[in-house]
């Protein structure tokens, strides 16, 4: 058995707004996640290590959260010490 047949690859279905959903679906399919949006059905990503669950959760916050939150998250990051 090769180390990829010892990763379990499971979809899971992401409940994103039906006009948010594309451009996550085209994003995550940058990030080379692999992932599917079929017609009136719900976005379906694999996530297979905890650095896509990340990026599904940035890319999925960046369209739905508001704008006040996006700011003070960003403004955490900045204030945030270095080492």
């Amino acid at each position: 058995m090769n180390s990829s047949e010892g990763q379990q690859q499971k979809a899971q279905t992401v409940e994103i707004n039906w006009t948010d959903r594309w451009l996550v679906y085209q994003r995550l399919h940058e990030l080379s996640i692999p992932c599917s949006c079929k017609t009136s059905q719900p976005l379906q990503v694999e996530i297979n290590n905890p650095l896509a669950a990340v990026q599904l959760w940035s890319v999925s916050q960046q369209l739905t959260a508001p704008r006040g939150k996006l700011l003070t998250w960003l403004q955490r990051c900045w204030n945030k010490p270095s080492g």
